[in-house]
């Protein structure tokens, strides 16, 4: 399979159908944002933590990949059936965000309670992680845009809402298992 097609080479692709876009479309925007919290993901995942917390990473960079043919899939050619759309492509479903929830849940557990705001930052693993969260929020705002204009499946949204709230939890848990420490941000009252 050739890598390049040269078919972009005026700035336009093509989505999951056919439909060509420019490069710069909010829709290329949104899935280019989630292949990248992707890559941050797997660069998170080599640093030093736990194998659970590891193929959590793995099964959420299997979801984001659906997440992002989701998103590069023309939704007037994308007719939903049985768990799939016309292209073949899986949904995210309830027990995907579920699945999310729950690890929070059982994170927080093992933890002090949160009083504070805290900085990002601590140990290398902790600041990848917040990173991480950021862009997730990143790819959370465009893909808010995009279904302003253009549909886009309820569940790719609540997904990544719910994502980047379970990599601030896992921030924290890995502070609190790397033993870094946590700065809350306390504002300085003036005068």
């Amino acid at each position: 399979m050739k890598i390049y097609t040269k078919t972009g080479d005026t700035g336009s692709t093509s989505l999951f159908g056919g439909t060509r876009v420019f490069k710069h479309h909010i829709r290329i925007n949104g899935y280019g944002t989630v292949d990248e919290l992707n890559s941050w993901l797997g660069l998170l995942r080599d640093q030093e933590m736990n194998v659970h917390f590891r193929e959590i990473l793995i099964t959420t960079q299997d979801k984001l990949f659906i997440v992002g043919a989701i998103l590069a899939t023309d939704p007037k050619k994308a007719q939903l059936k049985s768990g799939k759309d016309r292209l073949n492509i899986p949904l995210i479903s309830i027990a995907d965000v579920e699945q999310l929830e729950k690890e929070m849940d059982t994170m927080n557990e093992t933890m002090p309670p949160m009083t504070h705001f805290i900085l990002p930052g601590g140990h290398t693993t902790v600041s990848y992680c917040h990173i991480a969260r950021t862009i997730c929020r990143r790819a959370e705002r465009m893909v808010s845009l995009l279904h302003e204009n253009e549909p886009v499946d309820g569940m790719v949204l609540t997904y990544l809402n719910r994502l980047s709230d379970y990599l601030f939890v896992l921030a924290r848990k890995l502070s609190y298992d790397l033993k870094a420490d946590e700065i809350k941000w306390i504002p300085e009252k003036k005068g």
